[in-house]
């Protein structure tokens, strides 16, 4: 999409300094992060969000989690532990309608809900 930010990322329209990335995703720091480490992991192809998510996307989902799963190592937290979250909708905070995966670490985290 044209006027999507994300979508201009991932086409290299609007540069922007990637933490890791494959062939169905790239991962980039979160410009207001909520701990030390949060990056977001973003899909090349552009999905509004987890609810238009099918069968199809199944090796896109794989490259996601696989990437986020590098950037937990790269960015020192594997060990500890982080969190990883989809937010689906206006109600849930999506800012951005293209489809994203937060980590989050750094430190303990709170319970969420």
């Amino acid at each position: 999409m044209a006027d999507c930010l994300f979508c201009n990322m991932a086409s290299g329209d609007i540069p922007v300094e990637r933490v890791a990335e494959n062939d169905h995703a790239f991962a980039i720091r979160d410009i207001n992060p909520r701990a030390p480490v949060h990056a977001l992991v973003i899909p090349r192809e552009h999905i509004a969000d987890a609810r238009e998510i099918d069968a199809g996307h199944a090796d896109m989902l794989a490259g996601l989690f696989t990437l986020a799963s590098q950037v937990g190592r790269a960015e020192g937290v594997h060990e500890s532990g982080y969190r990883l979250s989809f937010n689906v909708g206006d109600d849930a905070g999506m800012t951005i309608h293209h489809l994203h995966l937060h980590l989050v670490g750094g430190r303990r985290l709170g319970h969420e809900g």
